[in-house]
């Protein structure tokens, strides 16, 4: 309440037609008031052991503790409490030497099917498939020319859910499969799809998959949901051909939003257990024998695809504030498996961060 007094005596009425989650980008000062704010949270934080940690929350029956699984520190410190619908609620940390933030306790990775056993296909249709293509396909240009021709070319879509990327990939002319842990979306993609061919378990279970050569992995919305994340990125590594990359969109745990909003953040939705930057990104991929990577900023999608209602002089100003700050809310990331993938696909307006000097 303390906080939308102070807005509108601040800015007035001028953004209320603006969507809340461009507001942090677009009013003026916001952003320094934000990072002001992140670095007062982070400095009043506590940071205590593990087994201190461990005395302060219970631990569910698929829930077990973690150290950060970015570099091994022990220590906690306790930042966030999401809660939604039907009385979820879990706490999140932040690693005090490498800055990742967690879900703990998390998911015990034998229990991670649990969360997607019945009912998580339901709500992949309507409306929300659309927007979904839609940001895949704006994704796929902005990494242009990387899914420009899928001809002759293998992709697997790690987490495919209904196939609703695997139905865009066909049209591309990709060799293309999935694989995912909800039995009835597998079952719901396969009647989507005509060449494309997705699968229910891992892919290490599935021969099709296991046999690697994919000159192309994506994640669409997948590395939060991971609860052995470097693991399954070591996998990735294995299953690309030389040459090949690996997509990830994700949420960006940089974003100005999560910084306005703590708890309440977008990104902290039931199944997330794991919440990167664009610094804890690069030390998994680097681990796991990635040989670079590169970012594209995400604007948001009406503005991307140019039906946002704002004007075009506040458009132009919310791309600029998400160059000068967080990259945005969601964090589109281009892994490239050796140096033969740098050459092949980093040219043109990609910057190429070298994971191995």
């Amino acid at each position: 309440m303390t906080n939308r007094i102070l807005a509108r005596l601040a800015y007035g009425s001028r953004y209320d037609r603006v969507p809340w989650e461009q507001r942090v980008y677009l009013r003026p000062g916001e952003r320094l008031i934000r990072e002001a704010q992140w670095r007062r949270l982070i400095a009043r934080a506590p940071i205590m052991s593990r087994a201190a940690y461990e005395r302060l929350r219970p631990l569910g029956e698929i829930e077990e503790f973690l150290d950060c699984m970015m570099c091994g520190e022990s220590r906690q410190q306790p930042l966030f409490e999401p809660t939604g619908g039907k009385g979820w609620r879990y706490h999140v940390v932040r690693c005090p030497s490498c800055g990742f933030l967690y879900r703990n306790p998390n998911v015990r990775p034998e229990r991670l099917g649990d969360l997607y056993s019945t009912g998580y296909s339901t709500f992949l249709t309507g409306k929300y498939a659309a927007n979904r293509q839609r940001r895949y396909d704006l994704t796929m240009k902005a990494l242009a020319p990387v899914f420009d021709e899928g001809k002759e070319r293998r992709l697997l879509d790690f987490g495919s859910g209904v196939g609703l990327f695997l139905e865009l990939a066909e049209r591309r002319g990709f060799d293309a499969y999935g694989v995912d842990l909800s039995p009835e979306s597998v079952a719901q993609a396969n009647e989507r799809l005509s060449r494309a061919r997705t699968y229910f378990g891992a892919p290490e279970d599935v021969p099709e998959i296991a046999a690697g050569g994919f000159d192309v992995i994506t994640l669409w919305s997948v590395l939060a949901h991971l609860p052995r994340p470097l693991e399954d990125f070591q996998l990735f590594r294995s299953l690309l051909a030389p040459g090949g990359v690996l997509l990830v969109l994700t949420v960006n745990a940089r974003s100005l939003l999560l910084k306005a909003y703590g708890s309440k953040w977008s990104g902290f939705t039931k199944n997330h257990l794991m919440f990167y930057s664009s610094q804890t990104v690069r030390t998994l991929l680097a681990r796991a024998g990635f040989a670079g990577v590169a970012f594209t900023h995400h604007y948001g999608d009406t503005v991307e695809a140019g039906t946002t209602k704002l004007s075009p002089a506040l458009a132009a100003r919310l791309r600029r504030s998400v160059e000068a700050s967080d990259g945005g809310n969601m964090m589109r990331v281009l892994a490239f498996a050796d140096e033969e993938a740098i050459g092949r696909w980093g040219g043109g307006p990609l910057t190429i961060h070298r994971l191995h000097d």
